[in-house]
């Protein structure tokens, strides 16, 4: 999209959680992968088409909302041996840069806090659209991934397997489907 068309998005959007997903996959007993998602998320975006860098993103994921689909991994995963939800009930990402790497791809750069712990985080990110939807709604769409370690986070619970290696890896990926409407 060129940039006189994407400077016609500039403006507030809210993210429109019921048509987007936080998901993560991770690789369980070394040999397959786990996925999950948030059900419970909020977040708003500034689109900056004219100068893409000053675009800004905010959300904040309820952490006793994470879907396995197992209830006993996910009552696992709410326990003080992973998120501690009782203590920590929210994880949050500010972000704190945002580049046009070209075509429709994007990169954006903020603050991911788990635990208490802040640290930086890359989502590249590429655009998928914008349409008016049939409730007059001004939709942009985006989809992103990026991977950290949990350990850099505090989130060290593992087990040992028999034949070598661990239970969950390091790795998560994280994957992003985001439909926002722009704010009236």
């Amino acid at each position: 999209m060129a940039n006189t068309e994407l400077s016609t998005l500039t403006g507030d959007y809210t993210i429109d959680t019921a048509h987007s997903t936080i998901g993560f996959t991770v690789r369980h007993a070394m040999v397959t992968n786990v996925k999950g998602k948030f059900l419970d998320f909020s977040g708003s975006l500034h689109l900056d088409g004219s100068d893409p860098s000053a675009s800004t993103a905010s959300i904040d994921v309820k952490m006793d909302s994470i879907d396995t689909g197992s209830a006993d991994r996910d009552g696992h995963l709410k326990s003080a041996d992973f998120f501690k939800i009782e203590e920590f009930p929210t994880m949050t990402f500010r972000s704190t840069s945002a580049e046009a790497l070209g075509d429709d791809d994007y990169r954006i750069t903020g603050d991911l806090t788990i635990l208490g712990t802040t640290k930086p985080i890359t989502i590249d990110l590429e655009f998928n659209g914008a349409a008016k939807d049939p409730f007059g709604n001004e939709r942009v769409g985006f989809e992103g991934k990026a991977q950290i370690l949990r350990s850099e986070w505090g989130l060290t619970w593992n087990a040992a397997l028999e034949t070598g290696g661990v239970l969950i890896s390091d790795k998560i990926k994280l994957n992003f489907d985001i439909s926002a409407i722009r704010n009236a």
